[in-house]
């Protein structure tokens, strides 16, 4: 696979299921939102987010390069899989065209050797 680390930290927040999407979200260049029966989560880039939402901070995110066919089997499975033999904590989501993955900022340097150990070539991507 051939990976990409997105410019930046992100944070993955929480609100209420019957929550809006905040406005400041809505502003953000990079964000994944989910709303499930029990809550509305969103990943985005943690500089813009206030200090009143929950959240859990300090992620580097992993784009895997795509589009990847939804035929393709295993392709989380070969990411997530040496990072957890390493004990390292993940966080996944996906578009329609690709996976993301991200890492706790302090895993990042152990992440990148395990992943380059299992043959994945990893780049740097800067958003503008």
């Amino acid at each position: 696979m051939i990976l990409s680390i997105l410019d930046g930290k992100f944070a993955i927040c929480r609100l209420e299921k019957s929550s809006p999407i905040p406005d400041w979200l809505k502003e953000s260049t990079f964000c994944t939102i989910s709303r499930t029966y029990n809550e509305l989560s969103f990943v985005c880039s943690q500089e813009s987010i206030p200090d009143c939402i929950k959240c859990d901070r300090d992620w580097k995110c992993f784009q895997v390069e795509g589009p990847i066919p939804f035929k393709v089997t295993g392709v989380i499975a070969s990411l997530t899989a040496p990072l957890a033999d390493a004990k390292i904590p993940v966080f996944v989501f996906s578009t329609y065209d690709t996976d993301y993955f991200m890492v706790k900022d302090m895993d990042l340097d152990r992440a990148r050797e395990v992943l380059a150990a299992k043959g994945h070539t990893i780049n740097s991507k800067i958003w503008a």
